[in-house]
């Protein structure tokens, strides 16, 4: 499955799930990630829990809803690999815009990125065959 073009067509809801070091989880809405061309996953996080789990514990799933009657999507299984805080690199990949002072009010922001583990089909077990990066 080739992610990146996946993302770009596709439209839905996502969620993301961590855990804290000691188990406790946590599920947030998040918009579709940015697949780099080397394969990661990136998402654009405030500090807030879920990047808080994400320091402790990097292993994350995030399942992607499309829009439409039936039940379609994916789940990606992901372990962090880093992260960034280039201002002009997460100006280029923030979808959604405000003004300079309204950014700042909502606290620091971070560029987490991930390596996808393993790509399932939203119901059931079938895994999907993609390439890394």
């Amino acid at each position: 499955m080739d992610l990146k073009k996946y993302f770009d067509t596709a439209s839905g809801t996502g969620i993301l799930a961590t855990a804290s070091q000691t188990g406790e989880v946590n599920g947030a809405i998040y918009s579709k990630p940015r697949i780099q061309d080397d394969g990661t996953a990136a998402f654009i996080m405030r500090e807030r829990l879920t990047h808080k789990y994400i320091q402790d514990n990097h292993r994350a799933a995030y399942i992607f809803i499309e829009d439409g009657p039936d039940y379609r999507g994916i789940r990606l299984y992901l372990t962090r690999i880093r992260e960034d805080q280039d201002p002009e690199l997460m100006a280029a990949m923030t979808r959604r815009h405000l003004t300079p002072e309204e950014d700042k009010a909502r606290g620091p922001k971070f560029i987490v990125y991930f390596r996808v583990e393993k790509i399932l089909q939203l119901i059931g077990s079938g895994e999907i065959e993609h390439e890394l990066g």
